[in-house]
């Protein structure tokens, strides 16, 4: 008898899709080349089930999955309730919840956001606290002023310095960047899965403890 193929690494791809579509088109195409199993809202390769909310369905493939792979673009995203101001979209819950699973993660945003970060410190509004005051207009430039917060919850912006384990967040401009990061990062199908194998899938993790600080 011939033995059982082995099951491919999934990657959950957050759900942002308008706005981001060439890149999520770029690193579908990339990562299934390589042998990963994508599962994608916008391409309709992530499992649903007819008893879950659209919402728990991109949720529980965050749970589901070996590794999740962040986009964070100009665009919130859907999902937001505009009568709640605490509603989150579905792709910050998806973030919040595979840096709380300590999910082994790879994560991209636009330069747009850390371009307005930076702008906002310099003028006085530096942090979510900081941001509170100011209204932004809604523009393709950027559409939240969530994004920020987003980023800064990836890379565990309120810790020391010294305690930022598993805080990278790589700049992206174009489709053409985020290809050449997916193409560094998971080309070499065989060490990621040791990597996910070594400190993940045995009960250990190096980004232990991050998420509850």
């Amino acid at each position: 008898m011939s033995k059982a193929k082995a099951k491919k690494l999934t990657v959950m791809v957050s759900s942002t899709v308008y706005g981001s579509e060439d890149v999520l088109d770029r690193i579908h195409g990339m990562l299934t080349n390589f042998g990963y199993e994508v599962w994608m809202s916008h391409k309709g390769t992530l499992p649903v089930s007819s008893h879950r909310s659209a919402f728990e369905n991109c949720l529980e493939g965050v749970r589901r999955s070996d590794i999740f792979l962040g986009i964070i673009g100009t665009r919130y995203g859907t999902g937001v309730d505009k009568g709640d101001p605490a509603s989150l979209s579905i792709a910050h819950q998806e973030l919040r919840l595979a840096i709380e699973l300590k999910k082994p993660r790879w994560l991209l945003a636009h330069e747009n956001i850390l371009t307005a970060r930076t702008l906002f410190a310099k003028l006085g509004h530096e942090g979510i606290e900081g941001r509170k005051s100011l209204t932004l207009k809604r523009s393709d430039v950027l559409e939240d002023m969530r994004l920020i917060d987003m980023y800064e919850e990836a890379t565990f912006d309120r810790l020391p310095l010294a305690e930022r384990f598993g805080n990278w967040v790589q700049k992206i401009h174009s489709a053409d960047d985020a290809g050449r990061y997916i193409l560094s990062q998971f080309f070499r199908y065989q060490e990621v899965l040791a990597f996910v194998d070594e400190h993940f899938r045995n009960g250990t993790s190096l980004l232990e403890g991050q998420a509850d600080r």
